[in-house]
């Protein structure tokens, strides 16, 4: 647990589901922050880099969201971002927002493996930020009409990245999984408890 003199730690990010992960490895933010950034991949952009660039101007932005003192005093804080996205091969997958771009991501992923990349940046207000790059391989069955309306009416797509939540009724249909679970959920909680260990917050 942390101690009594910790520094305060901020959640970059509106994301419900990484708030939830936090939780489960008993870290519980003093404050949520929303930073504000264009999430659209440039021309030939790769999965990776495309992560690692939207994580980090996310804990950028998030530098200026920071509650100050109100004495003036030196702010003493923590905050992690994190992007997550799907990608086959070289491509990567949008955010669904409605249920053609659901549908036509789940037909896709149907019968395929592709990769889910998570970057997190826990930034302080001062020295580098740290970061980590977290790949884990999913595999879906072969998916018929049929399944996929059931899962786009179930509505689990909904804001995800690659059309589908791995933590809804899409797991009934992956038959392979290589590496963080929670990173498909969207935040690699090893890493981030590494990250957190690293700078004393967490022992």
């Amino acid at each position: 647990m942390p101690s009594d003199a910790r520094a305060r730690f901020y959640l970059a990010s509106s994301s419900s589901r990484r708030l939830d992960l936090l939780g489960q490895i008993g870290v519980v933010p003093d404050g949520i922050l929303r930073p504000d950034i264009d999430e659209t991949p440039r021309t030939g952009e790769l999965p990776r880099p495309y992560v690692t660039r939207l994580a980090a101007a996310k804990a950028e932005a998030a530098r200026a969201l920071v509650p100050q003192p109100q004495d003036g005093a030196a702010a003493d804080w923590l905050a992690l971002a994190a992007d997550t996205c799907v990608a086959l091969g070289r491509r990567i997958l949008p955010k669904a927002e409605d249920e053609a771009t659901a549908r036509r991501c789940l037909s896709l992923l149907s019968g395929r493996r592709h990769t889910v990349l998570t970057a997190i940046v826990l930034a302080a207000p001062s020295g580098a930020p740290s970061l980590r790059v977290v790949e884990s391989v999913v595999a879906f069955s072969r998916l018929t009409e049929r399944q996929i309306d059931a899962l786009v009416a179930a509505g689990d797509w909904e804001g995800k990245a690659g059309g589908y939540a791995i933590q809804g009724q899409a797991a009934g249909f992956i038959r392979f999984l290589s590496g963080s679970h929670s990173n498909v959920v969207g935040l690699p909680l090893f890493e981030t408890a590494q990250l957190l260990r690293g700078r004393a917050w967490l022992r």
